[in-house]
């Protein structure tokens, strides 16, 4: 291959590299044959870790990407005259193509929130006509966790939106693409803001933090997992070198190194928020996990991207995007600051 250049940005914790450990997971299960299509030990192994992880009654179905992991998941819970509700930045309806209209034929009731979060009484107000063949009836509650405007969902307040689903007649779905982002702010086990508090099936993301094409739906709520095999293979989610995937989540999982990597990312994203107020950039958006959200004008942007790649939010406010990854460093961060700080 030739040679190129190593940089580091703040576009996408989807641009970081594979962590080094899980490349050596992957190779260390590159041996021999094993069974195909999840049949194998490795997934064996994985299934326990994530009961270990989410409860006695979850069950793990590893998958290729998370718009992937969402279109089953959603599948799983949402008759065809059902719909799902969202906020309307949810990466469900703003950044999957349309997938889950496409591929699994299901209306999205979008919701404007101040902060990416749903609420109840967000919610209620998607909530009416209920029982009229005219309308698609709510079917499934989706939220992000951690959501796309970087802000964290409680324990308490998915407790709240999963009674108020569950008394509804509706599941609760969690995008989990950040999870670990999560996990690591909230300072909190897996289990304690999913299984505990009334979540039913979930996507479990792994790419983010550090592997390659790595993601899972996780099921709660054993209803719904008849279904998931059977979605997962006509979703062209189906791995048949299954045992590659799952060493990756048990890499992420059994030693710790994907909380390790989301309280990396995270602490860099908290450096930079506050490196950033210093100057006094605003940042409308709490930094509560690996995103930062400054408003910068359209000439400071265009600086600062001759420097690092970046993506802009809100064309209208200047609002932009810096995500940290697992890989970010301290030296990224404070050169990003000092070239803030010499627009300023």
């Amino acid at each position: 291959m030739t040679e190129t250049k190593i940089s580091r940005g703040f576009a996408s914790d989807n641009y970081a590299g594979v962590h080094p450990d899980i490349l050596v997971a992957i190779g260390a299960v590159n041996a021999g044959h094993q069974t195909a299509y999840g049949e194998d030990a490795v997934t064996a192994e994985l299934e326990g870790l994530f009961k270990r992880e989410f409860g006695e009654q979850a069950q793990v179905f590893p998958v290729f990407n998370g718009t992937g992991a969402n279109v089953v998941a959603l599948q799983a819970c949402a008759k065809r005259w059902e719909a799902v509700i969202c906020a309307d930045t949810a990466h469900i309806h703003a950044d999957e193509g349309g997938a889950p209209e496409k591929m699994a034929g299901l209306k999205l009731w979008t919701l404007p929130t101040p902060d990416g979060k749903l609420t109840v009484d967000i919610v209620k107000t998607a909530m009416f006509d209920i029982g009229s063949v005219h309308r698609a009836q709510p079917g499934v509650i989706s939220i992000t966790n951690t959501t796309e405007m970087g802000t964290l969902y409680s324990a308490d307040e998915i407790k709240a939106l999963a009674d108020y689903a569950h008394a509804n007649n509706l599941y609760l779905h969690l995008d989990g693409a950040r999870i670990s982002n999560a996990a690591a702010a909230l300072g909190l086990p897996f289990k304690a803001f999913t299984a505990d508090v009334g979540v039913d099936i979930l996507s479990f993301g792994g790419t983010k933090i550090g592997a390659l094409a790595a993601e899972a739906v996780v099921v709660l709520n054993p209803e719904l997992a008849a279904a998931i095999p059977f979605l997962r293979k006509t979703s062209m989610q189906l791995a048949s070198k299954m045992r590659f995937v799952s060493a990756q989540l048990i890499e992420i999982l059994a030693g710790g190194l994907g909380i390790k990597n989301a309280r990396h990312a995270n602490a860099m994203a908290a450096k930079l928020d506050a490196g950033l107020r210093a100057l006094g950039f605003e940042i409308p958006n709490p930094t509560e996990a690996n995103a930062v959200f400054p408003i910068f004008t359209p000439a400071q942007t265009k600086a600062l991207q001759e420097h690092f790649r970046f993506y802009v939010w809100n064309y209208a406010t200047g609002q932009v995007r810096l995500m940290c990854a697992w890989d970010t460093t301290e030296d990224d961060v404070d050169r990003l600051i000092a070239l803030a700080a010499e627009l300023v």
